[in-house]
């Protein structure tokens, strides 16, 4: 898109729609997410269409969550699925809403690819095959999540095709006819009429009254840079901001220590009293003034400046495929780490407290390097250390993206190989985590660097990441 004229916004917006198909464990159009817009010209702006809570029934209806184990090798995961953990998505508003605001390139031109690659099929690559393996319990828990992933009774493998033409059809409808079908029209009552006998919450009502939100994006001094990412209510750029602010009062490049500690203090700092905060208004100057006194990521430079770092996810998904629409619904009203003080507590219609934070680095307020991360509750730490590398450590974004990564969690410390923790302060109290190679429980940055005119970008292997020059 971005050589056929297309700006950061319309390349971001294809991609977007493109890993929907491709990816569609992570995101899809029944996930949700953020886009941060900001340089060439253009005011800083973080469109927020993340998935909202519905409200949940009370009359003894509503299924259960349903737990499965997830293993990445060297650690194990609990997820929920099943139509207790759908939320009210966003994709759908967040793609025409952006595409309305920045985009250059008619929205039905962007989807083309998607919808072709949907109905032709994508053959499953090395990450894209371990994603379905760990999954696979997901993927085997409903009929019409099985037919797509397990159509001949085992999960597809690697080099195998993964076919879904009626998503193909959504998204050709989606750029004909825009966010309506999915919010007021007949895509809107499948997935309602589908998932309400089987005792999930989401309303026809709750879709109708969805829209994307504009925010004024969280912006916070590092070094000599202002570093912009994601607001509140979103609970991920507001620990990020405290982790960098604190750093700041440090040594560069900051040592192991320091940033662990980093970690260990914003970790802290996530209550009942923060998450319940995250709504409320001043909250941020609030919570930074009294402690400073002050899924998929696709990121997007382009000629003229302009930044777009987008991040979506579906969590892992419900496992819920809706018939008629190739809708895999989201499970983050059962995504743990989303709801840190238990499960259905976020009254209807509040957005849920993300960890996802697209950001942008700005340098003298040109855009220096264009970043985010997947990986739940991993994200902030992956953004952090990213930063870190290129801006304290003078590392190249490459090198920053691939350099070996910690993770500090409930008094764990997680760790690839290649990071030093014997020597840490406290190390002896903490339960240590060691994992063999790099791996996507870190995180997945994907990042392009701007210096002296000069853009380069870097992907994350743990996710398959890759960089691509217009």
């Amino acid at each position: 898109m971005l050589r056929e004229g297309g700006n950061a916004v319309d390349a971001a917006v294809a991609a977007m729609l493109t890993s929907f198909v491709a990816e569609p464990l992570l995101t899809g159009l029944g996930a949700g997410g953020y886009m941060m817009v900001a340089g060439g010209g253009r005011e800083p702006t973080l469109l927020d269409f993340f998935v909202e809570a519905p409200r949940r029934a009370t009359d003894g209806s509503a299924a259960e969550l349903e737990a499965i184990d997830v293993s990445f090798g060297d650690a194990v995961q609990v997820f929920y699925i099943g139509p207790a953990s759908c939320g009210v998505y966003g994709n759908p508003a967040g793609v025409c809403a952006a595409v309305a605001r920045w985009g250059t390139i008619p929205l039905e031109q962007l989807v083309a690819p998607a919808a072709r690659l949907a109905r032709e099929g994508v053959e499953l690559n090395h990450g894209q095959a371990y994603v379905a393996e760990i999954l696979g319990d997901l993927l085997r828990s409903t009929p019409e999540c099985s037919a797509l992933w397990a159509p001949e009774g085992h999960v597809l493998r690697e080099g195998e095709m993964l076919h879904n033409p009626e998503l193909g059809d959504a998204l050709l409808r989606l750029g004909a006819e825009g966010a309506e079908p999915f919010y007021r029209g007949d895509i809107a009552g499948a997935v309602c009429d589908w998932l309400a006998p089987r005792g999930g919450s989401l309303t026809r009502d709750a879709l109708a009254g969805y829209e994307a939100i504009e925010r004024v994006p969280l912006e916070v001094g590092y070094r000599d840079r202002r570093v912009l990412t994601n607001p509140p209510p979103s609970a991920g750029g507001t620990l990020l901001a405290y982790s960098l602010a604190l750093l700041d009062r440090g040594p560069t490049p900051p040592t192991l220590e320091h940033v662990v500690g980093a970690m260990e203090a914003a970790q802290a700092e996530r209550t009942p009293e923060f998450v319940e905060g995250l709504g409320e208004e001043g909250f941020l100057e609030r919570f930074l003034g009294s402690r400073l006194g002050a899924t998929t990521h696709i990121s997007v430079l382009d000629g003229e400046g302009c930044a777009c770092s987008v991040t979506c996810t579906n969590g892992e998904g419900s496992g819920v495929v809706v018939p008629g629409t190739g809708m895999h619904i989201n499970n983050v009203m059962g995504e743990e780490d989303l709801n840190p003080q238990g499960f259905h507590r976020h009254p209807a219609g509040r957005r849920m407290p993300s960890m996802m934070a697209p950001a942008v680095v700005l340098r003298d307020g040109a855009v220096e390097l264009v970043l985010g991360s997947a990986g739940s509750n991993r994200i902030r730490s992956a953004i952090l250390q990213t930063i870190v590398g290129v801006v304290d450590r003078g590392l190249s974004v490459s090198d920053a993206v691939h350099a070996p990564r910690a993770h500090l969690e409930d008094g764990i410390l997680y760790h690839e190989p290649g990071i030093e923790v014997e020597g840490l302060t406290g190390a002896h109290e903490r339960e240590l985590v060691r994992f063999h190679a790099l791996n996507l429980f870190f995180g997945g940055v994907q990042a392009v660097h701007s210096e002296d005119g000069r853009l380069s970008g870097a992907g994350d292997p743990r996710r398959g990441g890759v960089a691509v020059d217009a």
